[in-house]
């Protein structure tokens, strides 16, 4: 398994905790993400690390998915409970801790620059990794099914909708336009659709 990564980053740490925790050998990219460099965008149009991508071809975008991951195959203790209140304490605890590296890290980038140029710089990494993910996501078949995935998607677009309406992102993406169309019809979507 190839894993893109930055020895700085908090969020390869951990995976890479997870996997010694499990004894699972990763081959290492090192990747700066700020760069955007071509071989980390092709794995993943978000330009983050980690990024794992799996023998298979298939790639992993994301700590808490590649934590889980490699706890599911990996053979010493189960660091992700099975179910019941074990879980979801565990899951809070995580979902606290990735909160607290999302806001240090970004926290850290705008320090790094004068207060409007980290700013705009910020922004434009942020619409340009968006603008990505929903280039590619145009490309792949979407699942018919309704799943988490699905859910986060529907959020995702929606939330374009509701804050930058002017980017218009379904131009030069029919195939995704239709679906979030289609898939907004759910009444779990058209009861939820953001509001002020």
């Amino acid at each position: 398994m190839k894993l893109h990564y930055s020895a700085a980053s908090p969020f390869v740490r951990k995976v890479s905790a997870v996997a010694l925790h499990h004894g699972i050998a990763l081959d290492r990219v090192d990747t700066n993400p700020h760069a955007s460099p071509p071989h980390l965008l092709v794995d993943n149009p978000l330009s983050k690390v980690p990024t794992l991508v799996l023998d298979n071809g298939m790639v992993l975008p994301d700590s808490p998915l590649i934590c889980e991951y490699l706890d599911s195959i990996g053979t010493a203790a189960k660091l992700f409970p099975a179910a019941g209140p074990p879980r979801w304490e565990a899951l809070r605890l995580a979902a606290l801790a990735e909160g607290m590296l999302t806001a240090s890290v970004l926290r850290r980038g705008l320090s790094l620059q004068p207060a409007e140029e980290a700013r705009a710089g910020m922004m434009e990494r942020q619409k340009a990794a968006v603008a990505r993910t929903l280039d590619q996501l145009e490309q792949e078949p979407l699942p018919a099914a309704l799943n988490i995935g699905v859910v986060g998607l529907v959020c995702a677009l929606g939330y374009l909708d509701f804050r930058f309406s002017a980017d218009d992102w379904r131009a030069k993406r029919p195939g995704l336009a239709a679906y979030f169309a289609a898939q907004s019809e759910n009444p779990i979507f058209a009861r939820t659709v953001p509001q002020g």
